[in-house]
């Protein structure tokens, strides 16, 4: 049903900011079950996943997998982490767009000066902290969400440090209300995000061509080994896998590592050729075709 993204400076309040916006959902009766997605979900520690650029965006991989997978119109997934990089935050909203579903980002606002002391008030109390270096670097590569750009739109601006974070806090009302917001043709003010052609149709386009490759290529593959144990080694001509289908001419036995090497170069090319040309085939018949006309250049080639 939505994505809603927390963005902030580290020891912003951005956890708490989730928390009580799970609460506020459940006080308004939402239908829809809201589900937190963060760091803690992977069991990681915070200095640990940003203490270099590698295991950041292995961060980032981890979570966007996350939310690709349980992103759905029957639930509100709340992303919770830092969030900061525009880019980061633009790939989320291709993500809802691709589900065709609602979309807010939740922007606690804190000064540096402020997040500073929190941070340094958590780690003295034994509480999971930033150190020095990492927190610093975060701050000053922290990218400000602007409610100009879509992947930042509708923005709703909390002020933890001014007003506290509660679930009665306004921002946290106006999202609630966004989020639950029945829609029909008077509203205005909500927005559900529309897939486009392409993002409608990559994921399942693209897992179908891919599975009925790599089954229709190893049928192929079954066929030829099952053909030879029933020549006992003799010469090979004429394996029929069907009508409609050419015929496999190998001309000489051929062993399986050989069947299975030029079977991976197959479904390579056949990739590469898809991102500038046509894409690969998506039914087995056609699949088995290519392949088949692939093996007969081949070892006809090698005979």
């Amino acid at each position: 049903m939505a994505l809603v993204v927390i963005c902030g400076q580290p020891c912003s309040g951005k956890s708490i900011a989730a928390k009580c916006l799970v609460e506020a959902l459940k006080e308004a009766e939402c239908k829809q079950m809201a589900r937190i997605v963060d760091e803690s979900s992977f069991h990681l520690d915070r200095n640990e996943s940003y203490a270099n650029m590698p295991a950041e965006k292995n961060l980032r991989g981890l979570l966007r997998s996350e939310v690709d997978r349980s992103i759905s119109k029957d639930s509100i997934l709340i992303v919770d982490s830092l969030n900061s990089i525009k880019g980061y935050r633009y790939e989320l909203w291709c993500l809802a767009r691709a589900a065709g579903i609602r979309y807010c980002v939740l922007y606690c606002d804190v000064e540096e000066m402020h997040c500073r002391k929190w941070n340094e008030e958590r780690r003295d109390k034994g509480e999971a902290a930033y150190n020095d270096v990492i927190f610093e670097d975060l701050v000053r590569r922290f990218e400000k969400p602007d409610r100009r750009n879509r992947w930042d739109s509708p923005l709703f601006e909390l002020c933890p440090y001014k007003d506290g974070i509660e679930k009665s806090s306004a921002a946290i009302l106006d999202a609630v209300s966004y989020l639950t917001k029945k829609v029909d043709s008077k509203s205005r003010d909500v927005k559900i995000l529309q897939p486009t052609i392409a993002t409608q149709n990559t994921r399942f386009s693209e897992a179908n061509s891919l599975y009925e490759l790599d089954r229709a290529t190893q049928e192929v593959i079954n066929a030829i080994v099952e053909a030879q144990s029933q020549a006992i080694g003799g010469p090979l001509s004429g394996i029929s896998l069907g009508q409609g289908l050419p015929t496999i001419n190998t001309g000489r036995s051929v062993g399986l590592p050989e069947l299975r090497r030029l079977r991976r170069t197959f479904i390579k090319l056949t990739g590469q050729t898809s991102l500038s040309g046509p894409p690969p085939p998506s039914d087995a018949d056609s699949a088995k075709r290519m392949f088949i006309d692939y093996l007969n250049r081949e070892l006809g080639s090698t005979a």
